[in-house]
């Protein structure tokens, strides 16, 4: 790519990123995205194509140009970068360039997902589509399953998949680092209930009330951290995910708030909202105390 200006380099990358994370791109993405004008749009495409023939096709019929099979990206990718863009949108810079401003510091990440698997995964999410995997879990090992993807879920330590699940017949979180071999199977096309508008969990919407844990002796100093409202946090969040945010932010669903050590600093005061949520064995105090 040497001999480009940025914003050519950003052009053709955003390109190639949307060949291999969404499967597809068109002129009007480009003027979309970049405000450029259809001659400008056609130059890019064009440009790609010289510098990666076999990367795509064209579909007459829906004007649009498709990943090819044998799709090779042009530029490496770091699946933090790449989920971040695919979670928030697409920046303004280049998005295998990142250069933070001010020193920066994160906590590395224990476990990263494979970049094929995740192109794969977002594909199949973009176009509605089922995809067969390799999955590998702690109770059953290495398995064969066709899922129907439809979101990507961060809990604050990993990411997952949100899909719905052939083998188990039931919607369920996937972790993305145990997924391989990920193809598309003859007939891609997901059956009615296996849409994301079946999944109860995912479509059901819980209020949590969270406050300054009882056992602080300056709740106000964890108020203000949080930016409570006469004393409550109040957030509405997704059932099936509402267990990782508990877990996250060691929230202390127990009944009378028994649990003790520095690392609780918020309770749950109505737990009777978690009725019926399914993943609440990860949601601290919660296990050891039902509903």
């Amino acid at each position: 790519m040497e001999g480009k200006s940025q914003t050519k380099q950003e052009r053709l990358a955003h390109i190639d990123f949307r060949l291999y994370f969404l499967g597809d791109i068109s002129r009007n993405d480009l003027k979309k995205r970049f405000g450029v004008a259809d001659a400008a749009a056609t130059r890019d495409l064009a440009d790609y194509k010289k510098q990666a023939e076999g990367n795509l096709t064209y579909d007459p019929q829906e004007r649009i140009y498709k990943a090819s099979e044998d799709f090779t990206p042009l530029f490496d990718y770091q699946p933090e970068r790449v989920l971040s863009a695919l979670s928030q949108g697409f920046g303004d810079d280049q998005i295998t360039i990142h250069k933070s401003y001010i020193p920066c510091e994160r906590p590395s990440q224990l476990n990263k997902p494979d970049v094929h698997v995740l192109s794969k995964l977002s594909r199949a999410i973009y176009n509605q589509e089922a995809l067969s995997i390799k999955y590998r879990s702690v109770r059953s090992g290495l398995t064969e399953r066709v899922i129907i993807p439809f979101c990507l879920v961060d809990n604050g330590l990993r990411w997952h998949v949100r899909a719905y699940d052939r083998r188990r017949d039931q919607f369920m979180d996937l972790v993305l680092t145990r997924i391989s071999d990920p193809v598309t199977p003859k007939d891609p096309t997901p059956l009615e209930h296996e849409s994301k508008e079946f999944d109860k969990q995912w479509n059901r919407i819980v209020e949590l009330e969270i406050v300054a844990h009882p056992q602080l002796e300056h709740k106000d100093t964890i108020e203000m951290d949080y930016a409570m409202e006469d004393g409550v946090l109040k957030m509405d969040v997704r059932a099936a995910v509402a267990g990782y945010l508990l877990r996250r932010w060691n929230v202390d669903c127990s009944k009378d708030a028994k649990l003790r050590g520095d690392e609780y600093h918020l309770w749950l005061q109505n737990r009777q909202a978690l009725y019926g949520v399914d993943n609440l064995k990860i949601a601290p105090g919660f296990e050891s105390d039902p509903l």
